[in-house]
């Protein structure tokens, strides 16, 4: 299809952004707005979602100026959004009843103690494929309505509306509250911890275990068809997908295939990996998650690994160490020496993740002589990430059974050639960098060209998919073998250093 444009809003955690794509998948423009972030206690996150809707009505507009393109001339939008953010509204004033709760907000920890019970921690996983965490949507909720003063009768009485962030944003899209649809997608709707992974619907015994009632719930839709249509200033577009953001970058990826993984390289990192039309419990400290749904077909599963700490690390070596002044001199400084000089760096500054999920560890350097120069440690900063990376793997490996082809990384981290490299010998698999690093604007654009005849299929869109570069695997595996056994042996220096203080 020629001359055809698809817009994707990503609705993100500190901004909002705008990409317009034309039929090749090449980006046409981008605009970009942030939002304040508001801490009213420690631990506490929140977002005004009227300001973040004005900001992305902002963007879009912002976006179509610089394209030079009317609304009219878009084929389809779709929406990409931070996950697990909620936000609970007054259905016929459409005005939240309070900030949002972001989703790095911790104030529903207790909560999720006490829905754990005597099971603990994975009361729902078999259900959800999440363990009980103030990181996910339901019991975000579940605080609003018991702290909101006669907010859960008004829920009860079908007045209030809950959503994720591309729930808030569709609905407003929409109508808001003069007919907007209320809806969520798959990828969204799996990380409230609500959801039944095998029905796809919201499950009804953890509905009551968490008192939420069903009234405020959104219909749960595929990541990609038309939900509605635009009104305002997109009047006529349809809004035809939805996928949380970490989903969306694996299908800007083209992670369509079994055993295919993304990497996203960030202050800290996620690796999902696609198992398929089954959903792969995991014993590893791994999530169990969508992948996506396209229209009425099977869904698409994932195992997903959360790293805390990667690029945070370069940030450390820079502001805190002054060993660096910008974080592209790490590289060079890294190439001036053959390896680590027998040094280790396990970034556990506040506990590790997935695999390990120890909040007792601390961050270590480990195989220190008088031999190891700073370049050695700016190295050992380096492989870090890939170790860690690797750790998720090998996780990933005992739950499912799936080993990974290929691993399509994108993020700030993958400039650094020496980092990808590495990456690609620990892992013994190619590492692949695209042209597009947007992956997370396109997976959102490309659902919805799918529901709306731009694209035909998952063939056309791996056919716009472009190399941009790759990195092959050179290490001998016997020395890849020797420096992974390392690594884990500097990993298990890092555990028991944090003891938390008696009280009184």
């Amino acid at each position: 299809m020629k001359d055809a444009f698809v817009a994707a809003i990503d609705q993100g955690t500190t901004s909002s952004r705008c990409i317009i794509f034309d039929s090749g998948g090449a980006i046409v423009a981008v605009d970009q707005r942030e939002h304040e972030q508001i801490f009213p206690k420690p631990g506490w996150v929140e977002h005004d979602a009227t300001e973040i809707w004005s900001k992305v009505q902002a963007v879009v507009a912002g976006a179509l100026a610089k394209a030079g393109l009317r609304a009219d001339q878009l084929s389809a939008l779709g929406i990409t959004n931070q996950r697990e953010t909620t936000v609970l509204w007054d259905r016929k004033t459409g005005r939240p009843v309070h900030n949002a709760i972001v989703w790095q907000d911790t104030r529903t920890s207790g909560l999720c103690t006490q829905l754990g019970g005597d099971v603990g921690q994975d009361r729902f996983r078999d259900r959800t494929g999440l363990p009980l965490a103030s990181y996910f949507s339901g019991p975000k909720a579940l605080w609003l309505l018991e702290n909101v003063p006669g907010l859960r009768e008004r829920a009860e009485a079908g007045e209030i509306a809950f959503g994720t962030m591309d729930t808030w944003l569709i609905w407003n899209l929409t109508g808001g509250p003069d007919g907007g649809v209320h809806v969520t997608d798959v990828t969204n709707a799996g990380r409230t911890m609500l959801m039944n992974l095998e029905t796809l619907q919201w499950d009804s015994s953890i509905l009551e275990a968490m008192r939420i009632p069903e009234a405020v719930l959104p219909e749960i839709r595929s990541s990609s068809e038309t939900y509605g249509t635009a009104v305002g200033q997109l009047a006529g577009v349809p809004v035809a997908s939805a996928l949380g953001d970490q989903q969306a970058a694996v299908f800007g990826q083209t992670c369509y295939d079994v055993g295919e993984a993304k990497n996203t390289y960030g202050t800290g990192s996620f690796l999902l990996l696609n198992t398929g039309n089954r959903p792969v419990p995991s014993k590893s400290g791994l999530l169990t998650t969508m992948g996506y749904q396209l229209g009425g077909e099977r869904p698409v599963y994932c195992l997903e690994g959360a790293i805390a700490i990667t690029g945070a690390l370069v940030q450390w070596f820079r502001d805190q160490l002054g060993i660096i002044s910008s974080a592209d001199q790490i590289e060079t400084l890294a190439e001036s020496v053959e390896d680590n000089g027998g040094a280790y760096i396990v970034p556990a500054f506040s506990g590790l993740f997935a695999p390990y999920w120890r909040s007792d560890a601390r961050g270590v350097i480990t195989g220190l002589t008088r031999y190891v120069t700073k370049a050695h440690l700016a190295r050992a900063v380096l492989e870090a990430t890939s170790w860690q990376t690797r750790e998720v793997v090998d996780a990933m490996y005992q739950d499912s059974g799936v080993e990974i082809t290929t691993l399509k990384v994108d993020g700030g981290m993958t400039a650094n050639g020496l980092l990808m490299q590495h990456q690609a010998d620990v892992l013994g698999v190619p590492v692949i960098r695209p042209v597009i690093s947007e992956t997370t604007c396109l997976g959102a654009a490309y659902a919805a060209g799918l529901a709306t005849g731009v694209w035909s299929d998952l063939d056309e869109l791996r056919s716009h998919w472009r190399q941009d570069a790759e990195w092959t695997p050179r290490m001998d595996a016997a020395v890849r073998d020797r420096e992974y056994r390392n690594w884990k042996r500097a990993v298990e220096r890092s555990f028991g250093w944090y003891e938390e203080e008696p009280a009184g």
